[in-house]
């Protein structure tokens, strides 16, 4: 039975039946991405697309308990880092998914992403699952 963590950008497609049919049977969500989730609504362009994320947002909160940025995965962060500063990239402009990231080396799981180019360098560190 394979686990998993889905990043923000996963949760915010799911109901694209290519991205469903590839989510893990145990799904979680972290803390961070529902603070993404959170910021969405006030960002949107159009009252439309603010409702439309505010809508996501409730659907994810109703369906999952984050799990939480903890001290480990603080901890975790730490290591996070150095893989990205190795590759040459800054850890500063992807914040947020390196904190999803660090939350999944904390809880070993695997991530799930539509954006497997945002966590390169770090797959000697957590298995990153394209969907």
């Amino acid at each position: 039975m394979a686990s998993g963590l889905l990043d923000t950008s996963v949760v915010i497609d799911w109901d694209d039946p290519a991205v469903s049919a590839a989510l893990p049977d145990e799904a979680a969500v972290s803390a961070v991405t529902l603070a993404e989730l959170a910021a969405g609504p006030h960002l949107a362009s159009s009252t439309v697309e603010s409702a439309r994320r505010q809508a996501r947002l409730q659907q994810v909160e109703a369906t999952f308990e984050p799990i939480p940025f903890d001290t480990a995965a603080a901890r975790s962060f730490g290591q996070m880092v150095a893989a990205v500063t190795e590759t040459g990239r800054t850890h500063r402009r992807r914040m947020a998914d390196l904190l999803i990231a660090a939350t999944c080396l904390a809880n070993h799981v695997a991530l799930y992403t539509r954006n497997p180019d945002d966590f390169s360098g770090l797959g000697s560190l957590i298995a990153v699952v394209a969907v």
